[in-house]
């Protein structure tokens, strides 16, 4: 990198407002940033939400440690480095910036000293609105997920949000909601008074 930071193209009020109301911003293959509120909304029950046995074996033989907020522009810039991602400099900067205001988290996963996996979104009150995540290594993402799952749990937040649901999130749990019934769950989230660190 050379030169100066991107600017960060949303101002924070904006972001907190539009997450707030369900809505999130996605760069798309035009260039342009768009706001999406997806109609069904992909979600992870969270009370529910436990790695399997086999799960849980993989981790430890893998390794793995975690961290919480040791390097989220790291974990950011490893999610937007795919074929295809609609996280551009723009993103970047703009949740490097609601990080610097503590809206934006991440959960690390290390092995031998270098991060390997990752997951990073926005928390408000009891609501993660869980954005991207990575793996250099196989399970090293989905430790970071089921890392950043207890987390939630211990800190009573009551709502993880995945936005739209794959293979992958489908396999860690994630379910399919009408947009209103998303909009109700959100509406409780945000009067829990659950801070993420």
């Amino acid at each position: 990198m050379s030169g100066l930071p991107p600017v960060a193209t949303i101002p924070i009020a904006e972001l907190v407002l539009a997450y707030s109301e369900g809505r999130f911003p996605m760069c798309h293959n035009d260039g342009e940033l768009y706001w999406h509120d997806p109609d069904p909304r992909a979600i992870f029950p969270l009370a529910d939400l436990r790695p399997n046995a086999r799960a849980l074996r993989a981790f430890r033989k893998a390794g793995f440690t975690h961290t919480r907020n040791e390097a989220f522009e790291a974990v950011i810039r490893a999610c937007a480095d795919r074929d295809e991602s609609w996280i551009d400099e723009r993103i970047i900067a703009t949740f490097v910036n609601m990080h610097s205001a503590g809206y934006a988290h991440s959960m690390e996963t290390w092995q031998g000293g270098e991060l390997v996996g990752g997951i990073y979104g926005v928390s408000l009150k009891g609501a993660f609105f869980g954005e991207s995540m990575f793996s250099r290594v196989p399970n090293a993402g989905k430790a970071a997920f089921f890392a950043l799952v207890a987390h939630l749990q211990a800190k009573g937040h009551v709502l993880f949000d995945t936005q739209y649901i794959n293979a992958f999130t489908q396999q860690l749990g994630a379910i399919e909601v009408p947009r209103r019934a998303f909009r109700k769950q959100l509406e409780l989230a945000l009067l829990v008074d659950a801070l993420f660190l």
